[in-house]
């Protein structure tokens, strides 16, 4: 069996061009793939679609490819926090495509499992059904939504070993793990890599099979998009 693991995120993505799809992970700040975005702004591919449940904020996250002008469009859940993002969609410089939060999850999900396409409630009646398919079932609407998968799938975790079975921490899991199946190649970073048997099976959030390449991070900043304090009374 070939190694899985690589060097450092220059050498993970390797084939990767431009007008590719990528599904990449995370929330917010949170559980993003720090190194592999700062290895595609170096890379300088464009015209690239990402599916993540947001674009990051103006100087961090998917917002440093935005900067770039790397991303052609952008399918999500949530681009409230980033001013570059507005701009570049009111210009017509962006396209954009909002999906309800659960469903882009559930979109990933099918097309990691081999789904075609589901119904779902959510969005019925509204924007997000025009255009689409709605049948009722059991006297409620519902629409029709076809999975995602993509040419790559970025995602950070917290430890791994070398055949690629992942380990999230805590809410860094969010997207992650729906990314990971979805991607023809996947390609995970992780702050830990250990040998194969060093996890605990039970413990294994995303399986080894869906992960292609695996490195090692050499830095994350984990930075908190708004920091709030507790006012200390004395």
């Amino acid at each position: 069996m070939s190694s899985k693991v690589y060097a450092n995120a220059e050498e993970a993505l390797e084939g990767l061009t431009d007008n590719m799809t990528l599904l990449v992970g995370g929330f917010g700040l949170c559980g993003i793939p720090e190194n592999c975005i700062a290895a595609l702004v170096k890379k300088g591919v464009k015209n690239l679609t990402c599916v993540s449940n947001n674009a990051g904020v103006d100087d961090f996250g998917l917002g440093l490819l935005l900067q770039t002008k790397q991303i052609k469009k952008m399918i999500s859940s949530y681009v409230g926090e980033n001013a570059t993002f507005e701009s570049q969609y009111l210009s017509g410089d962006l396209e954009v495509e909002l999906v309800p939060q659960g469903t882009l999850a559930e979109r990933m999900r099918a097309g990691g499992a081999g789904i075609a396409a589901f119904f779902t409630p959510t969005g019925a009646g509204t924007l997000v059904a025009e255009g689409k398919e709605t049948r009722e079932f059991n006297g409620r609407p519902y629409v029709l939504e076809q999975a995602i998968t993509g040419d790559f799938a970025l995602v950070k975790a917290y430890k791994g070993d070398k055949f690629g079975n992942l380990i999230f921490r805590k809410t860094a899991r969010n997207f992650n793990p729906m990314a990971a199946t979805a991607g023809k190649i996947t390609v995970a970073e992780v702050e830990e890599l250990v040998e194969v048997g060093e996890l605990d099976p039970d413990q294994v959030h995303t399986p080894g099979v869906f992960v292609q390449r695996i490195f090692q991070g050499t830095r994350y900043e984990k930075r908190i998009e708004k920091l709030t304090l507790k006012e200390e009374h004395l």
